[in-house]
C-alpha cells in the first residue's frame, strides 16, 4: 500500500469523500458478484479518509461529527457495503482517543495516518444476548496476554491491518486487544452470507491461544464509568449509513423515472406524456423527499449534539447527545426502507429485474436496520421526555 494522504481539514475530507463516491458506479456489479471491495478499500486507506479523526496533536484533522457522518452518508448513497466496512475503524479509533496510554495512541494512531484498517471482532453467536462475550483475554505471568474465542459478524476483519477484539479478562471486565490481521492463531474466515451488505465480508474470526503484549490491550470497561459518547458516536455512524441508504435509492428512483419509466396510460390520457409528469408519481417522490431530507436533518442535528457534548462532557450533555443519536438512527431507518422499498412502486415492473441489482439498495437497508432494535431507542426517548431518565452507558446509544 502507498503512503496515504494526511488529510488537513473538514473541507478537505468532505471534497474527498465527494469523489469517492463515484464508487456507486460498480456498487451493483459488486453485489451481484459479491465482489469484495480490496481496490475500493486501498483506495479509501490511501485518501486519507480513515485518519480524519485523529487529534491535532497527532498530525490528524480531527475533524467535527458532523463532517464524520456526513462522510459515511456520502459513501452510503454510492455503497452501503463499502460504508460499513470502516465504521468499526472509527469506533476503535475513538477507544484509543479514551482509553489508550501516550504510547498506546501515538503508535496506533501513527498506524492509522499511515492508512493502516482497523477491523473488528465483538459480536458472538449462541451468547444468551449480544453483550455476552465470552472470548477470554488470560494474562500471562511476563503480563502479557492470551486470547480465545470465536467472533461472528466481524465486519472489516477481513480487510484488516489490525483487528480490535473485545474481551474479558481474568476480573471478567471487557477489554479490547488489539490483533494484527497476520497474528498465529488468528483465522478469518470469509463466511458471511446475508442478503444484503453482501460485500462486507462480515463473517467469523477464530482466535486459538493468540498472543498479545500487554501494550495492545485497552481497559475498554472505563469508557462506561463515567459520562460517554462512545455509543453516540457509533450509533450515529450507522444512521448517517441508513440515510445514504435513503439518499442513493432516491436518487436511483428519480434518474429511472426520468429515463427509463413508462407513463401510465391513464396518466397519459389526462395530459401527461411521461412518468415524470404523471401527478401521483410526483406526489409520492415528493413524500419520500421529504423523508430522505428529515434523515438527513435529524443526523446534522445529532452530530452538533455530540460536538456539544464532547466540548463540555457531562452527564446531561451526553445524554442529550445519546437521545439526539437515537432519534436520527430511528428517523434514518424508517427512510432507508420506505425509500429502498418506494423505489419499486414509483419505478414500475421493470425496476424489478434481477440484472439491474436496484434491490441492493433495500436488502442493504434491511439488513443494516437489524444491527440494533429501533424500538428500544424509542423506549429510552420516551424515557428521557416524560421522566428524565438518561439513557444507559451500554455503548449502543
Amino acid at each position: 500500500m502507498s503512503a496515504a494522504t494526511v488529510i488537513a481539514d473538514d473541507a478537505e475530507a468532505l471534497a474527498v469523500a465527494a469523489e469517492l463516491a463515484a464508487f456507486r458506479k460498480d456498487a451493483a456489479e459488486r453485489d451481484a458478484r459479491r465482489r469484495l471491495p480490496h481496490a475500493e478499500l486501498e483506495r479509501l486507506s490511501a485518501s486519507g479518509l480513515l485518519a480524519v479523526t485523529v487529534p491535532a496533536r497527532f498530525g490528524g484533522a480531527d475533524v467535527s461529527t458532523g463532517t464524520l457522518a456526513e462522510i459515511f452518508r456520502l459513501l452510503a448513497s454510492a455503497d452501503a457495503s463499502l460504508a460499513q466496512i470502516p465504521q468499526s475503524h472509527f469506533v476503535y479509533v475513538n477507544v484509543l482517543r479514551r482509553q489508550g496510554t501516550q504510547a498506546q495512541q501515538e503508535f496506533f494512531l501513527g498506524e492509522v495516518l499511515a492508512g493502516k484498517r482497523f477491523g473488528n471482532a465483538q459480536s458472538e453467536a449462541g451468547t444468551s444476548h449480544v453483550q455476552d462475550i465470552r472470548t477470554r483475554l488470560a494474562r500471562r505471568p511476563d503480563g502479557s496476554y492470551v486470547l480465545d474465542g470465536v467472533k461472528h459478524y466481524s465486519t472489516g476483519a477481513l480487510f484488516a491491518d489490525w483487528i480490535p477484539v473485545l474481551a474479558r479478562a481474568d476480573d471478567d471486565n471487557l477489554h479490547v486487544a488489539y490483533v494484527p490481521r497476520d497474528a498465529p492463531g488468528l483465522t478469518v474466515v470469509d463466511d458471511w452470507d446475508g442478503m444484503g451488505q453482501r460485500t462486507t465480508a462480515s463473517g467469523t474470526v477464530r482466535l486459538e491461544s493468540v498472543l498479545v503484549p500487554a501494550d495492545r490491550v485497552l481497559p475498554h470497561h472505563l469508557t462506561f464509568r463515567g459520562p460517554q459518547l462512545h455509543g453516540a458516536v457509533a450509533q450515529l455512524l450507522h444512521a448517517a449509513i441508513d440515510a445514504g441508504i435513503a439518499a442513493g435509492a432516491l436518487a436511483e428512483a428519480v434518474e429511472f423515472v426520468r429515463t427509463k419509466s413508462r407513463p401510465w396510460f391513464e396518466s397519459v390520457d389526462e395530459g401527461h406524456p411521461t412518468a415524470a409528469e404523471d401527478p401521483l408519481l410526483i406526489q409520492r417522490f415528493g413524500e419520500l423527499a421529504i423523508r430522505v431530507r428529515a434523515a438527513d436533518a435529524l443526523l446534522a442535528t445529532a452530530a452538533r449534539s455530540v460536538d456539544a457534548a464532547r466540548a463540555d462532557l457531562t452527564d446531561d450533555s451526553a445524554a442529550e447527545a445519546s437521545i439526539a443519536v437515537a432519534a436520527a438512527k430511528v428517523t434514518a431507518a424508517e427512510a432507508a426502507l420506505e425509500v429502498g422499498s418506494a423505489l419499486f412502486e414509483v419505478s414500475g415492473t421493470r425496476s424489478a429485474l434481477d440484472s439491474l441489482g436496484l434491490h441492493r439498495h433495500w436488502r442493504d437497508a434491511r439488513t443494516h436496520t437489524l444491527h440494533d432494535p429501533a424500538r428500544w431507542k424509542v423506549q429510552h426517548i420516551g424515557r428521557y421526555l416524560l421522566n428524565g431518565t438518561r439513557p444507559p452507558r451500554h455503548g449502543l446509544l
